[in-house]
């Protein structure tokens, strides 16, 4: 997308003016083009080669055009965007006309210069009389206001033109926008739908049957008659009573892990180290108190990667490494103080496990990932060759 000018108004005067003198021989070129080549293209034998010939030139006189627009407007384009043939032939038609109007326009506010340079000089010497000075001077600054007005239209009209055929138009950028607003909407909605199910698949299978068990066994200690029998079941009682608290703490932690907030993002990987059963190695390179979007959204990206580490890699090691892009190194991890500002940039998290590959970009947890991810505007890339390494990472912009 074109950026916004950034050079001074003598140049960009100048680039108007260039213009005006380039809109003439492309002008004639397209003319010559028209006459030598148009019985070609009506011909199909020799309307393909024609054709080729043809916008062979408008590429060239095209690729000029943009030259001119960045060089003296500070215009930024996409690198990677190209334009069709015949968009591109659209605009150098557009982009002509613009200029040889142009150029009319620039002609008449120099005669008007002229005119206003001898009524001065007959001012000097008395020979106008008041009536016939004012009466110039409305019309003068009248026509000096719709010359100028034109004028600022028409390089409007040529920068928009350039927009469109050098990149996305603001219509295209909006639809665009629009577009991934609704798939980011969707993603978080089944985000939410595959989080729900989890934690009901989580309570249901663990801590639910653990509690089954654990009446089962405080009703058999109650009927029981043998106190010796009674108190075995009551220790039973008390150590399934542990690990059900066990499983919830689990759970909540899947939830939300409420170190989070109260610790900060390191902190909480932390546990989620403590509680890997693979080696997890941890670098932490952000000194910046993090958005709360994104310090939730890195830490769920890094559970979810170790956890698929554990469970269907067979890794013996994951390396989680998180960096913010131009901010400072802090060697004990911890976040900066609350009253710090909110920092810039993007968010890194690289999850790297030793595993055997192979993971499916499109499983239910790598793609409730990448809607999280998609939530913040950012991007989650996944390289998981067969055999392995598998790489992870995530961006989220922190502005």
């Amino acid at each position: 997308m074109a950026g916004p000018g950034t050079t001074s108004w003598p140049v960009r005067g100048a680039g108007v003016l260039l213009g005006c003198l380039t809109a003439g021989p492309t002008a004639l070129y397209l003319l010559l083009v028209a006459i030598l080549l148009g019985p070609l293209l009506l011909w199909p034998r020799t309307r393909r080669s024609a054709a080729g010939r043809l916008f062979a030139g408008v590429r060239r006189l095209v690729g000029l055009e943009r030259v001119r627009r960045s060089a003296f407007f500070g215009d930024r384009f996409p690198a990677h965007y190209r334009a069709a043939d015949r968009r591109q032939l659209r605009y150098l038609a557009v982009r002509t006309g613009t200029g040889l109007v142009t150029a009319v326009v620039v002609v008449l506010l120099g005669f008007g210069a002229v005119l206003a340079g001898l009524l001065v000089g007959g001012v000097v010497r008395g020979s106008i009389g008041w009536i016939d000075l004012l009466t110039q001077v409305l019309l003068g600054g009248v026509l000096l206001f719709l010359g100028v007005q034109g004028l600022h239209s028409l390089v409007e009209l040529d920068a928009r033109a350039a927009r469109d055929c050098f990149g996305p138009s603001e219509a295209e950028l909006l639809r665009r926008r629009i577009a991934e607003l609704a798939d980011s909407r969707a993603a978080v909605l089944q985000a939410v739908d595959i989080e729900r199910r989890r934690i009901e698949r989580d309570l249901h299978d663990g801590v639910q049957q653990r509690l089954v068990a654990l009446a089962m066994l405080l009703g058999r200690a109650r009927r029981g008659r043998d106190p010796e029998r009674a108190d075995r079941l009551l220790r039973q009682a008390h150590q399934e009573a542990q690990e059900v608290l066990t499983d919830l703490r689990e759970v909540a932690w899947r939830v939300y892990p409420s170190a989070l907030d109260s610790l900060g993002l390191a902190e909480a990987l932390g546990g989620v180290a403590e509680r890997s059963t693979v080696p997890m190695r941890l670098g932490y390179e952000v000194a910046a108190p993090l958005p709360e979007p994104v310090r939730t959204a890195a830490y769920f990206v890094v559970s979810e990667c170790v956890t698929n580490a554990a469970k269907h890699s067979r890794a013996s090691a994951v390396s989680v490494r998180i960096t913010l892009d131009g901010g400072p190194l802090t060697d004990s991890g911890a976040p900066a103080d609350e009253g710090s500002p909110t920092p810039g940039g993007v968010l890194t998290v690289r999850i790297e496990d030793d595993g055997v590959g192979g993971a499916d970009p499109d499983g239910t947890g790598l793609t409730g990932l990448r809607g999280r991810v998609a939530a913040l505007d950012g991007t989650l890339h996944i390289d998981s060759p067969s055999g392995g390494p598998t790489v992870i990472t995530a961006e989220l912009p922190c502005a």
